[in-house]
């Protein structure tokens, strides 16, 4: 049986793939990759179609999605043309190497792309570590509110994630499902 909710992302070195996998891990989704060519799985317009909530991922590169996310983005157009997401939930997050990075004009697109399908969108819902004690291990470090924001630096590996920021992930996925089951 296919989850209620589909993570469709993209990812270039395999982080934003590890933030996708934490975000299913806590919400149950069901991981859709968008390939470099930039399409989706046989079966994934079909889970989207069948999704009840729908999470989009993107790294952030040069301050926007990566070119193969912006083409599914641009294919979604036949969905959008009859309102095939309309009402179903949405939230998004992105991964880049710098702490700020322009991460938040990602969200933004995300954002648009859920708001020009008339979906309804879910933010963090968490409060920021942001007092002198915190650490960079600590949950939402990054202080994001629209939606994930996770950092890894250019020359880490997928492994070398920060593990707050991947608990960030999880607690955000499951956000999402609690927002899945009370908006049922």
């Amino acid at each position: 049986m296919t989850s209620p909710i589909s993570i469709v992302f993209h990812s270039g070195y395999g982080h934003t793939a590890k933030v996708a996998q934490a975000v299913a891990q806590g919400s149950g989704a069901t991981l859709l990759a968008i390939n470099e060519q930039g399409e989706l799985p046989p079966e994934g317009w079909d889970s989207l179609a069948a999704s009840r909530a729908i999470v989009f991922g993107s790294p952030t590169y040069m301050g926007s999605v990566s070119w193969q996310f912006k083409k599914f983005m641009d294919t979604s157009s036949a969905v959008w043309a009859r309102q095939g997401w309309k009402d179903k939930l949405a939230a998004g997050f992105t991964n880049s190497a710098g702490i700020n990075g322009d991460k938040l004009s990602t969200l933004h697109t995300l954002f648009t792309l859920s708001q020009q399908h008339a979906m309804l969108w879910v933010s963090t819902g968490m409060m920021p570590s942001n007092a002198k004690a915190s650490a960079r291990d600590d949950v939402n470090y990054l202080a994001s509110f629209a939606g994930l924001m996770t950092a890894t630096p250019a020359d880490a590996t997928p492994d070398e994630m920060v593990a707050g920021d991947l608990e960030t992930a999880r607690l955000f996925g499951q956000r999402i499902a609690d927002s899945v089951r009370r908006l049922g």
